[in-house]
């Protein structure tokens, strides 16, 4: 007789990772079974409203229907080839990211970390062959409290001692400045400079949002320098904050950008370096690639994400709901939010840290049903997927309220 199944619940299922996965994140103890549209529903059938959006990887909800409609489609004709041979998905998308972005060339890769080391390669590779840089010479300036990332290369220049500490030596060939500073900026820049890579929004920060003109002035700088302005997009980028791409705010097109997380529809990886020809044309073939990038599945989903957002539906949406998230915080400042920033669906909120940490205010909320992140110190992060209606939005606003206020 076989044995009957025993529903395993939150508890059994956290308890059962703790002895075989890495430590390395630190969730909330909720275990997510199933999702749709801004809801996730956990293994006992407990129903969460999604205010986090996988950091903007689910900038379209889960499971959006046109996403799955693409998956299903493609995974029942071809889903892998390798770059050692052509596949009939990859031109189209290559050709509509470029012409979404406004640039000219795409090089598709998988995660974004992936993007931005890549970045980073075509970078170095233009100083040295364009610029004329001297062999091992070229240096790249970023700015403090950024995040792109956790692999080697890129924690040698994050000033987050927890992404650093313990993972040395480091990679050389960076120079750090504050963030949000011109004259720093400018002082750091020298003939050696092949870029200058900046998140147009701090996200891990913060949601940190520079000065009116400062990207404007980073454009000015880089091109009377004569280096590169990479543009990491990865969280910001692809409807996030209401256009299409963050730099879009101050009519700034940057040599390179880095996208990501969104651009696989919440379904699969993709990212993409997507830059000007003369840039990431130095790129020859041997020099870099990988076995997933831009393959036949990746390509279909990332066209189908293309497609939603050519429309301008979700940039109008992030747009206008962003207005009614912005005047909700604003209610709350004194009520234990002591300040946020915001600009589309996209918030960092910093609450009083005599109600708590920001895990601590994380938790109460997935107690009242609504699942979000901290960040540093007693900020957590709001990023609803882009499908999310006013009511939902308003209830999230809501029961922030409710736990702050019960704590104040």
């Amino acid at each position: 007789m076989t044995a009957p199944v025993r529903t395993r619940t939150s508890a059994d299922l956290i308890h059962a990772e703790e002895p075989v996965l890495a430590h390395n994140y630190h969730p909330l103890p909720v275990v997510v079974a199933r999702a749709e549209g801004t809801w996730v529903e956990d293994v006992e059938g407990r129903r969460y409203l999604d205010m986090l959006a996988g950091y903007s990887a689910l900038n379209f909800g889960h499971r959006h229907p046109a996403l799955i409609e693409a998956a299903h489609r493609q995974l029942d004709r071809l889903t892998l080839t390798s770059r050692a041979f052509h596949n009939d998905r990859l031109a189209e998308f290559a050709e509509r990211l470029a012409e979404l972005t406004g640039l000219d060339m795409v090089l598709p890769m998988n995660t974004g970390a992936e993007a931005v080391e890549s970045g980073i390669k075509v970078a170095r590779k233009w100083a040295y062959e364009v610029k004329g840089v001297p062999a091992d010479q070229a240096t790249i300036v970023v700015a403090a409290e950024n995040f792109h990332g956790r692999t080697t290369t890129i924690v040698s220049f994050s000033t987050d001692e927890t992404a650093r500490a313990g993972f040395g030596p480091f990679t050389p060939g960076f120079r750090i400045v504050p963030y949000n500073d011109l004259a720093a900026l400018e002082a750091a820049v020298d003939e050696t400079t092949a870029a200058v890579l900046l998140e147009p929004i701090q996200g891990e920060a913060g949601v940190v949002i520079p000065d009116e003109g400062y990207l404007a002035g980073v454009r000015e700088l880089t091109r009377r320098k004569g280096c590169l302005f990479i543009a990491d997009e990865i969280q910001s980028g692809l409807g996030r904050t209401g256009r299409t791409l963050a730099v879009e705010h101050e009519g700034v097109v940057p040599d390179v950008l880095l996208l990501g997380k969104a651009l696989g529809g919440g379904i699969v990886p993709v990212s993409a370096v997507v830059a000007r020809r003369d840039v990431l044309g130095v790129l020859r073939p041997g020099e870099h690639g990988s076995t997933f990038g831009g393959n036949p599945l990746a390509a279909a989903v990332g066209t189908a994400v293309v497609e939603l957002l050519e429309t301008g539906e979700f940039q109008r949406r992030a747009a206008e709901l962003g207005g009614l998230l912005r005047d909700g915080l604003a209610e709350l400042v004194g009520k234990g939010v002591v300040g946020f920033r915001s600009r589309g669906l996209w918030a960092g909120v910093d609450i009083d840290p005599a109600i708590g940490t920001g895990r601590a205010v994380s938790g109460r909320l997935m107690e009242e049903g609504v699942l979000v992140k901290d960040t540093h110190g007693s900020t957590i992060r709001l990023a609803p997927p882009l499908t999310i209606t006013g009511e939902e939005l308003r209830a999230a606003l809501g029961s922030l309220e409710k736990v702050l206020v019960r704590r104040v």
